[in-house]
């Protein structure tokens, strides 16, 4: 897991200069931070920017509940695999708190969420337990190809938010945690490959296929 143990200066616009020895995410997740500026309130913005940001955690919310549902799908075909369950657990356990985080980031910024979550939840699982029953190296190619999208989908993120006003704290924190949740999921890719995702059967019509279907679950959620 990668842990941001660097002093990261956030925005000096706070009550004074904040310096962070742990994860950007920290500020969603301790409740002694609940009352902070830069996670209790959003920024005054133009309507093409109020639509780059309810697009963009829409999209995420969305995604972090498909991902979870993929690792539940996994574990119920292998979770008692004593070689590769512990490492799907550790992946679900970071996407768990991933969901948290992108709750909360919805209620700040006031983000409808999507019309879609319960077919999100649905497939999934299935995909989830569809892979896995194809064997081990079948269920990380399902990692990796999922992963792969989401890693670029959180870049061009990254940059369609620099046209958001980075003078107001929550939009300098949001980057922070944009960034940080991209490098957790393509440590999930590594992971996958260090697996033998690349052994599945089939493994570049099934990372088609999962790349392909991520693709289109992003487009329609940024509509419903």
């Amino acid at each position: 897991m990668l842990v941001c143990t660097q002093r990261r200066i956030l925005n000096t616009s706070w009550s004074k200069t904040r310096t962070l020895s742990t994860r950007a995410s920290a500020f969603y997740t301790d409740p002694l931070q609940d009352q902070h500026v830069a996670v209790s309130t959003t920024p005054t913005v133009t309507l093409e920017q109020r639509h780059i940001l309810d697009t963009a955690l829409r999209v995420d919310h969305a995604g972090e509940i498909a991902a979870n549902w993929i690792y539940h799908g996994q574990m119920a075909v292998l979770g008692r695999d004593p070689m590769v369950a512990p490492l799907i657990q550790e992946m679900w356990d970071q996407e768990k708190r991933h969901l948290v985080v992108m709750d909360k980031l919805q209620v700040q910024h006031r983000i409808r969420p999507t019309m879609l979550s319960d077919v999100a939840k649905a497939a999934g699982f299935a995909l989830g337990a569809a892979t896995a029953l194809m064997g081990k190296e079948a269920a990380m190619a399902c990692t990796e190809a999922v992963e792969t999208v989401i890693g670029e989908h959180y870049d061009d993120q990254l940059k369609d938010f620099e046209s958001l006003p980075s003078s107001h704290p929550s939009i300098t924190l949001l980057k922070d945690v944009i960034r940080e949740l991209r490098d957790d999921e393509l440590e999930h890719l590594d992971t996958a490959v260090e697996q033998h995702s690349q052994r599945a059967p089939a493994h570049a019509l099934l990372s088609s296929v999962v790349g392909g279907g991520c693709k289109m679950a992003i487009e329609l959620c940024k509509r419903f």
